[in-house]
């Protein structure tokens, strides 16, 4: 079985003015832009009287090795997402308004095909291998992945920053 270690994790929370479709783009390109495949493991959409409940949940894998690979998971919770509209430059503008919060999890994950699970030995040789062998190389991984989480979350609080100011 695959090895999972959470390397970052961190919390974006926002209340106002913004483009729903306009910000799961930009997560989206972003992600796919780095070299990772995206799977959408859940959403699910509820109407209340206030608006809008949305729960989405994102697995982003990218292979590093043929040893390990990068997760970045997201979880969304979006309250009270009503349509609204604003104006800019003397134009009005379509958008959104609500409460959001994404969670952000950067995990590096050990042999993920799982090739030293066929028997008692092989799991036995992972063990020296991950703490002798290549534990210099697994720290530089998590850094670039912790690194990289970062990254994301400072360029989606960027986005939701300008969008507010746009």
């Amino acid at each position: 079985m695959a090895e999972k270690n959470e390397i970052a994790k961190q919390e974006l929370k926002h209340k106002g003015f913004f483009n729903f479709a306009e910000l799961y783009t930009f997560c989206f390109e972003w992600l796919k832009d780095e070299g990772y495949k995206i799977s959408e493991d859940n959403y699910t959409e509820k109407i209340a009287g206030n608006g809008k409940e949305i729960k989405l949940k994102w697995v982003a894998k990218k292979k590093i090795s043929d040893y390990f690979r990068n997760e970045i998971e997201l979880s969304w919770h979006v309250l009270g997402l009503t349509d609204a509209e604003i104006e800019r430059d003397g134009k009005k503008e379509k958008t959104n308004k609500g409460e959001l919060k994404i969670v952000f999890r950067g995990i590096l994950v050990r042999d993920y095909e799982s090739r030293w699970e066929d028997n008692p030995s092989y799991k036995f040789f992972r063990g020296i291998y991950d703490k002798y062998i290549i534990r210099t190389t697994m720290e530089e991984y998590e850094d670039k992945l912790k690194e990289k989480t970062e990254n994301f979350v400072e360029q989606v609080k960027s986005f939701l920053t300008l969008e507010g100011k746009r």
